[in-house]
């Protein structure tokens, strides 16, 4: 695969001799003026039939319509930006094995293509505001889209070009092409109806009627001299019952200040305006037509530890979701993700627990496989240290680009030279199993980078599983810090915090781990915990972990309380909790315990807490023994039929019930069988064949 290199007017200090022999490219020519003089290389490497890498961003465009002009160009081009992220930096001479690894990373294949979620919309758009305002916005859209108006009070213009309705807002949702909106009409008069003659404003003795042809029903003393004065239209109708009104829109422009949507990801097609943000209005007049997003995410109900027989365990996804995504379906012992509301954040994926929710875009296959190409490559190419950089590829990669051109122009320090960006969709995407497995392929730090468009409760779960990450490192006895959540809004702030990372040092595994992160979160963490576990500096017992967010753990049982009845078993989605055919026993799994909750919700005794832990002995993935009793047997025949604590609490709590008196609370002390046999052969009882 052909890399093509320039050093951008020789602003950045490339050696192509390292770089080559990083690839396997002996002789990699250094273009200076690739875009421009030498764009023949290019066109000569596009013709080849190969794959291209082409180590420049800023001229991406122009490399499209050169690609497009010359005869014979049929090589699929990969473009990598190498100057901001490490060529123009402080520190851009020590940078060669980064660079190294961001080519190496650029020639990997394209994900395969995941799921879609369909929009059509026609352009039908509602706005909702006061009437000049709203008009003014519709006069900006009105050529491409098909307006109707929500009064909320103002004064319109005296000609009436859009449809007009008013009232009390019972109701708006959907999404882009799907916006169900319902209203009750609580005004006399009907906007659709009034000429805005104005007569009625004229005619009210109590100046009760506006502009905006609303009536101030506080100020109306019942003169009722507008409806004489309206005779000919019929608009004003003081009798007129509210009866509630529905219809649909394709997209919603809010002009108030209280949006209709409270979550801090609105759905998609719901936009909001100040009067003064034109963009917005731009972006309102596209979309208009069929639009496709991805399908973000892939839930396996199978797996899923949110519900049992109707009690909640785990609600994490649920909790966390900004665009209110997700809802609880504990009829059905599952979630429900609406896709067209879903806006790709990933942070339900991260803190699920068993894996139920993955996140596809990219898969963690590719995820991980990009990490470990990375940091292999970095650390082949002589690299020391390596830190990964999240950060999202819109708001996060334009901090990150305009701290390159910062530090060109002298103003800053530049991306470090062992800090490797890597762009997502939004950094809430990636959690503990793939931040501990770049660890284990040679990683000495995770930097999430925020820029202050996540959800607030994205940074508190970020931060719950960076705890839960750092604890099991620390408790392995690899020193230092090893995650970090960085805060920027600049690129001066960027800078500085990238910056405090040098002092730092972080100890991690002698040798980097070659295992490939798997599908399920589940399996993922345990390679990478393998991994650590075996180079670790320290081996204790077990490791305490916080209580927020923790996937590993065990349970404590409260033997006095427990009467081993296994509701708890029934519960347990991840089958840690098991029962013996052979014997009354609960027995556990620690390995596969998720810390879901679920036992300690559904035990009737109460004698269940969860005890977040890693535990480091073989004993975490054998089965071991909780509780147990003597079976109980049955008093008539001697068979086995209960536990003996078991039945010891039932007679316990019936002995003194009217109905379980004399043979009848004998009769708990029996078999199933035994009791009908019993039941049948009592002379002393009635039977209701002998009644008449």
């Amino acid at each position: 695969m052909p890399t093509l290199i320039c050093d951008c007017n020789k602003t950045m200090p490339l050696d192509p001799a390292k770089l080559g022999a990083a690839l396997g490219e002996p002789g990699l020519p250094l273009h200076s003026s690739l875009c421009r003089r030498e764009a023949a290389s290019f066109q000569q490497a596009i013709q080849s039939g190969e794959e291209v890498v082409v180590a420049c961003t800023q001229e991406k465009r122009l490399f499209a319509e050169v690609g497009s002009q010359t005869e014979g160009a049929v090589s699929p081009v990969h473009f990598v930006n190498i100057r901001e992220t490490g060529g123009w930096s402080r520190d851009a001479r020590e940078a060669m094995p980064k660079i190294a690894a961001l080519l190496a990373a650029a020639r990997l294949p394209e994900p395969e293509p995941v799921p879609t979620v369909t929009y059509k919309s026609g352009g039908r758009v509602l706005i909702i505001g006061p009437m000049q305002d709203a008009e003014r916005a519709a006069s900006m859209v009105e050529d491409v889209l098909d307006v109707t108006l929500f009064s909320t009070g103002g004064a319109g213009a005296q000609e009436r070009k859009y449809p007009v309705v008013s009232g009390r807002i019972d109701s708006l949702t959907g999404w882009l092409g799907a916006f169900q909106f319902a209203w009750t009409p609580t005004n006399p008069i009907d906007l659709d109806l009034c000429t805005r003659c104005n007569a009625c404003v004229a005619v009210c003795p109590e100046g009760a009627i506006g502009l905006d042809y609303q009536i101030d029903m506080d100020r109306c003393k019942g003169h009722r001299a507008c409806v004489k004065v309206c005779e000919a239209a019929g608009a004003i109708d003081f009798q007129r019952e509210a009866q509630g009104q529905t219809d649909n829109f394709d997209l919603v422009l809010d002009l108030r200040e209280t949006p209709a949507f409270a979550q801090h990801a609105p759905p998609q097609g719901y936009l909001r305006w100040d009067g003064r943000d034109l963009p917005t209005l731009l972006k309102l007049r596209e979309l208009v037509g069929e639009f496709e997003k991805p399908k973000f995410f892939v839930y396996k109900q199978k797996l899923c530890a949110h519900s049992r027989n109707e009690k909640i365990g785990c609600n994490a996804c649920v909790e966390i979701c900004s665009a209110e995504a997700i809802s609880s379906e504990p009829s059905r012992q599952q979630i429900k993700v609406n896709p067209n509301l879903c806006v790709g954040c990933g942070a339900c994926t991260t803190v699920c627990p068993t894996g139920a929710l993955t996140y596809t875009y990219p898969r963690a296959g590719d995820q991980g496989l990009k990490l470990r190409t990375l940091l292999a490559s970095y650390l082949q190419a002589g690299g020391r240290e390596p830190a990964i950089l999240f950060h999202s590829q819109e708001a996060g990669q334009a901090l990150v680009e305009d701290l390159g051109r910062t530090a060109r122009l002298g103003r800053a320090q530049g991306v470090p030279a062992n800090v490797i960006p890597v762009a997502l969709w939004h950094t809430a995407s990636t959690g503990v199993d793939l931040w501990l497995s770049a660890i284990a392929f040679g990683a000495r730090q995770v930097v999430v980078l925020t820029t202050g468009e996540e959800a607030p409760q994205y940074l508190s779960g970020l931060k719950a599983q960076m705890a839960v990450a750092q604890a099991i490192l620390s408790g392995l006895g690899y020193a230092g810090v090893h995650f970090e959540l960085l805060q920027a809004q600049s690129a001066l702030a960027l800078d500085q915090a990238l910056q405090s990372l040098r002092g730092t040092r972080q100890q991690g595994p002698k040798e980097p781990a070659k295992f490939a992160v798997a599908a399920e979160k589940r399996a993922t963490l345990e390679f990478a915990l393998e991994h650590l576990i075996a180079l670790a500096p320290a081996r204790p017992d077990a490791i305490d972990l916080p209580p927020q967010g923790s996937p590993f753990g065990t349970i404590a049982v409260d033997k006095d309380r427990c009467t081993l009845c296994m509701s708890c078993v029934s519960a347990c989605p991840s089958s840690a909790l098991q029962d013996n055919p052979l014997a009354p026993q609960l027995r556990f799994i620690e390995k596969n315990c998720v810390q879901c909750g679920l036992c300690a919700t559904t035990c009737p005794e109460n004698a269940i807490t969860l005890q977040p832990r890693l535990l480091l002995t073989p004993e975490r993935r054998e089965p071991r023994v909780l509780n147990e009793t003597k079976p109980y047997g049955c008093v008539r025949c001697g068979k086995p039929f209960g536990t003996l604590k078991a039945v010891e609490a039932m007679l316990g709590k019936l002995s003194g019930h009217a109905m379980f008196q004399g043979a009848a609370l004998e009769r708990l002390k029996m078999c199933s069988d035994c009791r009908v046999i019993d039941i049948y052969s009592a002379q002393d009882e009635a039977k209701i064949s002998d009644v008449r």
